[in-house]
């Protein structure tokens, strides 16, 4: 399970404006903020910005200044391959340490959709045991009872982080990732190619002839 909400694209202006800076060529810039306040990219901008990303990474740079916020909720076990990423990205986490006890465990707290029906009532007996340990611990606040909580937590439970990064960032996970066994991978890529101009400027710059500049 892997839900991406509350997305933000910020500085795609400023950055198509950079990426003109090398040549001068701010004249030719053609984008503009329709009615609804978006920012649109010009055919001349949109041409200028599909050259630079096909042409390599040296080229495409203005592309790390198209930032991206959103809030994504995702298993432990999921994050810890996100936290590979650690260049261009910043995160806040809700907290385990101190909200593990504040409200009840459920099934929807965890990622369970891919587990056989054995499993499924195994993991269902356990959450079960912790909401025990929990209701012990607001009773007794006993130390001991909390580090139960936080050692035995299981790694398909979700948490959510709001994340800031930027497009190479998203330029990167989507080819490293795309084929992933992972289904939260899968899922985590097709929000990569829903955002705007994520044709263009990230799915299909990779492997392209590097000349084109």
């Amino acid at each position: 399970m892997l839900l991406c909400e509350k997305t933000q694209i910020m500085n795609l202006e400023g950055a198509i404006r950079g990426a003109r800076n090398p040549m001068n060529s701010w004249n030719r810039m053609d984008s503009y903020y329709n009615e609804d306040g978006q920012f649109i990219l010009g055919s001349n901008d949109l041409d200028l910005a599909v050259r630079l990303c096909k042409a390599g990474s040296d080229h495409r740079k203005f592309i790390r200044q198209i930032l991206v916020c959103v809030d994504i909720t995702a298993p432990l076990y999921w994050w810890k391959e996100f936290d590979t990423y650690k260049v261009g990205t910043v995160a806040n986490s809700t907290s385990t340490m101190h909200k593990i006890h504040s409200k009840p465990f459920s099934i929807d707290d965890f990622s369970h959709d891919n587990l056989t029906d054995k499993s499924l009532d195994k993991l269902n007996e356990f959450i079960h045991y912790l909401e025990e340990i929990r209701l012990e611990f607001i009773e007794t606040k006993e130390k001991a009872l909390w580090y139960d909580m936080i050692t035995l937590l299981p790694e398909s439970y979700n948490q959510k982080r709001t994340v800031t990064l930027n497009y190479e960032v998203l330029f990167n996970i989507f080819y490293a990732r795309r084929g992933h066994k992972l289904n939260e991978w899968h899922t985590f890529c097709d929000w990569i190619q829903s955002l705007p101009y994520a044709k263009e400027l990230i799915t299909t710059c990779k492997d392209e002839n590097k000349s084109t500049i």
